[in-house]
Protein backbone atom coordinates (compact mmCIF):
# COMPACT_ATOMS: atom_id res chain seq x y z
CA UNK A 1 0.00 0.00 0.00
CA UNK A 2 1.37 3.39 -1.00
CA UNK A 3 0.09 6.93 -1.40
CA UNK A 4 -0.86 7.88 -4.94
CA UNK A 5 1.16 10.67 -6.50
CA UNK A 6 -2.01 12.78 -6.87
CA UNK A 7 -2.30 12.88 -3.08
CA UNK A 8 1.08 14.41 -2.22
CA UNK A 9 -0.12 18.01 -2.47
CA UNK A 10 -3.43 17.31 -0.74
CA UNK A 11 -1.71 15.52 2.14
CA UNK A 12 0.77 18.36 2.56
CA UNK A 13 -2.04 20.93 2.67
CA UNK A 14 -3.98 18.77 5.13
CA UNK A 15 -1.04 18.49 7.48
CA UNK A 16 -0.50 22.24 7.27
CA UNK A 17 -4.19 22.89 8.03
CA UNK A 18 -4.17 20.52 11.03
CA UNK A 19 -1.00 22.07 12.41
CA UNK A 20 -2.33 25.64 12.12
CA UNK A 21 -5.71 24.72 13.64
CA UNK A 22 -4.16 22.99 16.66
CA UNK A 23 -1.63 25.78 17.14
CA UNK A 24 -4.39 28.40 17.21
CA UNK A 25 -6.44 26.44 19.75
CA UNK A 26 -3.36 25.89 21.93
CA UNK A 27 -2.35 29.55 21.75
CA UNK A 28 -5.71 31.26 22.23
CA UNK A 29 -7.54 28.72 24.44
CA UNK A 30 -4.92 26.89 26.48
CA UNK A 31 -7.43 26.08 29.24
CA UNK A 32 -10.13 24.67 26.94
CA UNK A 33 -9.12 21.05 27.40
CA UNK A 34 -12.40 19.59 26.16
CA UNK A 35 -12.33 21.67 22.99
CA UNK A 36 -8.70 20.77 22.39
CA UNK A 37 -9.46 17.05 22.58
CA UNK A 38 -12.35 17.50 20.17
CA UNK A 39 -9.99 19.29 17.75
CA UNK A 40 -7.35 16.56 18.19
CA UNK A 41 -9.85 13.81 17.38
CA UNK A 42 -11.23 15.75 14.42
CA UNK A 43 -7.71 16.38 13.09
CA UNK A 44 -6.79 12.70 13.36
CA UNK A 45 -9.95 11.51 11.59
CA UNK A 46 -9.59 14.17 8.93
CA UNK A 47 -6.04 13.07 8.22
CA UNK A 48 -7.11 9.40 8.01
CA UNK A 49 -9.85 10.23 5.50
CA UNK A 50 -7.42 12.10 3.25
CA UNK A 51 -4.82 9.36 3.66
CA UNK A 52 -7.16 6.50 2.76
CA UNK A 53 -8.63 8.42 -0.14
CA UNK A 54 -5.26 8.67 -1.88
CA UNK A 55 -4.13 5.14 -1.09
CA UNK A 56 -2.88 3.06 -4.00
CA UNK A 57 -2.82 -0.67 -3.19
CA UNK A 58 -0.54 -3.17 -4.90
CA UNK A 59 -2.04 -6.38 -6.34
CA UNK A 60 -1.59 -8.80 -9.21
CA UNK A 61 -3.69 -8.17 -12.31
CA UNK A 62 -4.85 -11.08 -14.46
CA UNK A 63 -5.11 -9.89 -18.05
CA UNK A 64 -7.33 -11.44 -20.71
CA UNK A 65 -8.10 -9.89 -24.09
CA UNK A 66 -11.58 -11.42 -24.10
CA UNK A 67 -12.71 -9.82 -20.81
CA UNK A 68 -13.41 -6.30 -19.49
CA UNK A 69 -11.92 -5.37 -16.12
CA UNK A 70 -13.62 -2.95 -13.75
CA UNK A 71 -11.99 0.50 -14.13
CA UNK A 72 -12.52 1.61 -10.51
CA UNK A 73 -13.56 0.58 -7.01
CA UNK A 74 -17.19 1.20 -6.14
CA UNK A 75 -20.74 -0.08 -6.58
CA UNK A 76 -22.56 -0.96 -9.81
CA UNK A 77 -25.48 1.48 -10.16
CA UNK A 78 -26.49 1.17 -13.83
CA UNK A 79 -26.75 -1.72 -16.32
CA UNK A 80 -28.86 -0.84 -19.34
CA UNK A 81 -28.94 -0.71 -23.12
CA UNK A 82 -28.48 2.83 -24.40
CA UNK A 83 -27.38 4.90 -27.39
CA UNK A 84 -23.80 6.19 -27.34
CA UNK A 85 -23.92 9.47 -29.28
CA UNK A 86 -20.49 11.04 -28.84
CA UNK A 87 -18.13 8.75 -30.78
CA UNK A 88 -19.38 5.21 -31.39
CA UNK A 89 -22.89 6.38 -32.36
CA UNK A 90 -24.52 3.00 -31.91
CA UNK A 91 -26.37 0.99 -29.28
CA UNK A 92 -24.30 -0.17 -26.32
CA UNK A 93 -24.63 -1.75 -22.90
CA UNK A 94 -23.91 0.97 -20.34
CA UNK A 95 -22.43 -0.18 -17.04
CA UNK A 96 -21.81 2.52 -14.41
CA UNK A 97 -19.75 2.29 -11.21
CA UNK A 98 -20.27 4.87 -8.44
CA UNK A 99 -17.17 5.72 -6.40
CA UNK A 100 -17.79 6.99 -2.86
CA UNK A 101 -15.19 9.07 -0.95
CA UNK A 102 -14.00 5.97 0.92
CA UNK A 103 -13.16 4.03 -2.26
CA UNK A 104 -9.79 3.86 -3.99
CA UNK A 105 -10.05 6.46 -6.77
CA UNK A 106 -7.39 5.09 -9.10
CA UNK A 107 -8.82 4.46 -12.59
CA UNK A 108 -7.57 1.53 -14.66
CA UNK A 109 -7.89 0.52 -18.32
CA UNK A 110 -10.70 -2.03 -18.77
CA UNK A 111 -9.05 -3.58 -21.87
CA UNK A 112 -5.69 -3.47 -23.64
CA UNK A 113 -5.21 -1.87 -27.04
CA UNK A 114 -4.80 1.48 -28.76
CA UNK A 115 -6.45 4.69 -27.56
CA UNK A 116 -8.47 5.60 -30.66
CA UNK A 117 -10.32 8.57 -29.12
CA UNK A 118 -9.90 10.96 -26.18
CA UNK A 119 -11.72 14.15 -25.25
CA UNK A 120 -12.09 16.27 -22.12
CA UNK A 121 -15.45 18.00 -21.51
CA UNK A 122 -16.05 20.87 -19.12
CA UNK A 123 -19.41 20.66 -17.40
CA UNK A 124 -21.56 20.75 -14.29
CA UNK A 125 -21.05 19.04 -10.94
CA UNK A 126 -24.28 17.12 -10.43
CA UNK A 127 -24.27 14.26 -7.95
CA UNK A 128 -22.55 11.29 -9.58
CA UNK A 129 -25.65 9.06 -9.51
CA UNK A 130 -27.78 11.62 -11.35
CA UNK A 131 -28.89 10.23 -14.78
CA UNK A 132 -27.66 13.37 -16.60
CA UNK A 133 -24.24 13.38 -14.95
CA UNK A 134 -22.97 11.11 -17.75
CA UNK A 135 -23.61 13.81 -20.37
CA UNK A 136 -23.62 17.12 -18.45
CA UNK A 137 -20.91 16.83 -15.77
CA UNK A 138 -17.22 17.50 -16.19
CA UNK A 139 -15.88 14.33 -17.77
CA UNK A 140 -13.42 12.64 -20.08
CA UNK A 141 -14.29 10.18 -22.84
CA UNK A 142 -11.79 7.48 -23.80
CA UNK A 143 -12.09 4.73 -26.41
CA UNK A 144 -9.72 1.76 -26.58
CA UNK A 145 -9.70 -0.64 -29.52
CA UNK A 146 -8.16 -4.07 -28.93
CA UNK A 147 -6.24 -6.22 -31.42
CA UNK A 148 -9.47 -7.86 -32.65
CA UNK A 149 -10.99 -4.49 -33.56
CA UNK A 150 -13.46 -4.42 -30.63
CA UNK A 151 -13.88 -0.93 -29.11
CA UNK A 152 -14.84 -0.14 -25.52
CA UNK A 153 -15.74 3.44 -24.53
CA UNK A 154 -15.51 4.63 -20.92
CA UNK A 155 -15.85 7.94 -19.10
CA UNK A 156 -14.50 9.56 -15.96
CA UNK A 157 -17.31 11.68 -14.51
CA UNK A 158 -16.81 14.28 -11.79
CA UNK A 159 -19.34 14.31 -8.95
CA UNK A 160 -20.65 17.00 -6.64
CA UNK A 161 -17.49 16.89 -4.51
CA UNK A 162 -14.99 15.92 -7.18
CA UNK A 163 -13.67 19.05 -8.87
CA UNK A 164 -10.63 17.63 -10.58
CA UNK A 165 -10.23 14.80 -13.08
CA UNK A 166 -6.74 13.58 -13.92
CA UNK A 167 -5.82 11.47 -16.95
CA UNK A 168 -2.56 9.99 -18.24
CA UNK A 169 -3.48 8.89 -21.79
CA UNK A 170 -3.89 10.48 -25.19
CA UNK A 171 -4.92 9.38 -28.67
CA UNK A 172 -2.54 6.89 -30.25
CA UNK A 173 -1.20 5.50 -26.95
CA UNK A 174 -0.80 1.73 -26.64
CA UNK A 175 -2.08 0.75 -23.20
CA UNK A 176 -2.21 -2.40 -21.11
CA UNK A 177 -5.22 -3.87 -19.39
CA UNK A 178 -5.34 -2.84 -15.72
CA UNK A 179 -2.80 -0.06 -16.21
CA UNK A 180 -3.64 3.28 -14.54
CA UNK A 181 -5.17 5.78 -16.94
CA UNK A 182 -6.35 8.44 -14.47
CA UNK A 183 -7.59 9.56 -11.08
CA UNK A 184 -10.72 11.35 -9.83
CA UNK A 185 -10.81 13.20 -6.51
CA UNK A 186 -13.51 12.95 -3.84
CA UNK A 187 -16.42 10.92 -5.13
CA UNK A 188 -17.24 10.30 -8.78
CA UNK A 189 -18.49 7.81 -11.33
CA UNK A 190 -17.10 5.76 -14.23
CA UNK A 191 -19.27 4.66 -17.17
CA UNK A 192 -18.30 1.75 -19.44
CA UNK A 193 -20.03 1.22 -22.80
CA UNK A 194 -19.82 -2.40 -23.93
CA UNK A 195 -20.70 -3.86 -27.36
CA UNK A 196 -24.12 -5.46 -27.66
CA UNK A 197 -23.85 -9.19 -27.08
CA UNK A 198 -21.33 -8.83 -24.25
CA UNK A 199 -21.84 -11.29 -21.40
CA UNK A 200 -22.24 -9.06 -18.32
CA UNK A 201 -20.99 -10.84 -15.20
CA UNK A 202 -22.12 -8.37 -12.49
CA UNK A 203 -25.45 -7.11 -11.22
CA UNK A 204 -26.75 -3.77 -9.99
CA UNK A 205 -25.68 -3.25 -6.38
CA UNK A 206 -22.56 -5.40 -6.61
CA UNK A 207 -19.41 -4.04 -4.95
CA UNK A 208 -16.58 -4.17 -7.47
CA UNK A 209 -12.81 -3.63 -7.39
CA UNK A 210 -10.83 -1.76 -10.00
CA UNK A 211 -8.41 -3.97 -11.94
CA UNK A 212 -9.67 -7.13 -10.22
CA UNK A 213 -13.39 -7.56 -10.87
CA UNK A 214 -14.29 -8.85 -14.35
CA UNK A 215 -17.31 -6.88 -15.56
CA UNK A 216 -18.05 -8.74 -18.78
CA UNK A 217 -16.87 -10.99 -21.57
CA UNK A 218 -16.62 -9.39 -25.00
CA UNK A 219 -18.66 -10.84 -27.89
CA UNK A 220 -15.49 -12.03 -29.61
CA UNK A 221 -14.85 -14.36 -26.70
CA UNK A 222 -18.32 -15.89 -26.96
CA UNK A 223 -18.10 -16.53 -30.73
CA UNK A 224 -14.42 -17.41 -30.96
CA UNK A 225 -15.04 -21.12 -31.54
CA UNK A 226 -17.59 -20.48 -34.27
CA UNK A 227 -15.37 -17.94 -35.97
CA UNK A 228 -12.39 -20.31 -36.11
CA UNK A 229 -14.34 -23.18 -37.72
CA UNK A 230 -13.58 -23.45 -41.49
CA UNK A 231 -16.50 -22.72 -43.75
CA UNK A 232 -18.01 -25.76 -45.48
CA UNK A 233 -17.19 -25.92 -49.18
CA UNK A 234 -20.06 -26.00 -51.63
CA UNK A 235 -20.51 -29.34 -53.36
CA UNK A 236 -21.36 -29.16 -57.10
CA UNK A 237 -24.87 -30.31 -57.97
CA UNK A 238 -23.50 -32.57 -60.70
CA UNK A 239 -21.49 -34.57 -58.18
CA UNK A 240 -24.54 -35.01 -55.97
CA UNK A 241 -26.69 -36.34 -58.82
CA UNK A 242 -24.29 -39.17 -59.82
CA UNK A 243 -21.98 -39.65 -56.83
CA UNK A 244 -20.91 -43.21 -57.66
CA UNK A 245 -20.76 -43.13 -61.44
CA UNK A 246 -17.63 -42.40 -63.40
CA UNK A 247 -17.75 -39.31 -65.62
CA UNK A 248 -18.95 -39.95 -69.16
CA UNK A 249 -16.27 -39.56 -71.77
CA UNK A 250 -16.63 -38.55 -75.40
CA UNK A 251 -16.07 -42.17 -76.52
CA UNK A 252 -19.10 -43.58 -74.67
CA UNK A 253 -21.76 -42.50 -77.22
CA UNK A 254 -19.99 -44.68 -79.84
CA UNK A 255 -21.23 -47.79 -77.99
CA UNK A 256 -24.73 -47.06 -79.24
CA UNK A 257 -23.88 -48.95 -82.44
CA UNK A 258 -23.69 -52.19 -80.50
CA UNK A 259 -27.00 -53.96 -81.17
CA UNK A 260 -26.76 -55.95 -77.99
CA UNK A 261 -26.97 -52.78 -75.91
CA UNK A 262 -29.99 -51.27 -77.66
CA UNK A 263 -32.04 -51.63 -74.50
CA UNK A 264 -29.72 -49.14 -72.79
CA UNK A 265 -30.30 -46.46 -75.44
CA UNK A 266 -32.88 -44.44 -73.45
CA UNK A 267 -30.36 -44.03 -70.62
CA UNK A 268 -27.67 -42.80 -72.99
CA UNK A 269 -30.02 -40.46 -74.79
CA UNK A 270 -30.90 -38.71 -71.50
CA UNK A 271 -27.28 -37.68 -71.09
CA UNK A 272 -26.39 -34.25 -72.58
CA UNK A 273 -23.77 -35.90 -74.78
CA UNK A 274 -26.14 -38.56 -76.18
CA UNK A 275 -26.48 -36.55 -79.40
CA UNK A 276 -23.01 -37.75 -80.46
CA UNK A 277 -24.41 -40.88 -82.28
CA UNK A 278 -25.72 -38.54 -85.00
CA UNK A 279 -22.15 -38.12 -86.26
CA UNK A 280 -22.29 -41.17 -88.65
CA UNK A 281 -25.15 -39.45 -90.53
CA UNK A 282 -22.74 -36.68 -91.54
CA UNK A 283 -20.62 -39.06 -93.73
CA UNK A 284 -23.00 -39.26 -96.75
CA UNK A 285 -23.34 -35.46 -96.54
CA UNK A 286 -20.04 -35.16 -98.44
CA UNK A 287 -21.67 -36.81 -101.53
CA UNK A 288 -24.45 -34.21 -101.77
CA UNK A 289 -22.57 -31.91 -104.14
CA UNK A 290 -22.21 -34.76 -106.66
CA UNK A 291 -25.88 -35.61 -106.41
CA UNK A 292 -26.77 -32.02 -107.03
CA UNK A 293 -24.74 -31.93 -110.22
CA UNK A 294 -26.57 -35.02 -111.48
CA UNK A 295 -29.89 -33.31 -111.01
CA UNK A 296 -28.66 -30.24 -112.86
CA UNK A 297 -27.66 -32.37 -115.84
CA UNK A 298 -31.08 -33.98 -116.05
CA UNK A 299 -32.68 -30.61 -116.09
Amino acid sequence: MTIHKEGYTSLALSILFIFVLNALIQFYMPQAHTLKWIIYIFSFLFFLVILQFFRSPFFDISTDETTVLCPADGKVVVIEETEETEFLKDKRIQLSVFMSPVNVHVNRNPIAGVVSYFKYHKGKYLVAWHPKSSTENERTTIVIQNSEGVSVLFRQIAGAMARRIVWYVKEGDIVEQGQQFGFIKFGSRVDVFLPLGSNVLVNIGDVVKGGRTVLAELPSALTDVTRNEPAAKAVPIESLSTPTEAPVTDAEPMNVKNVENQEDLPLVIDHPKAKEPEKPAKKPAAKKPGATKTKDKKE
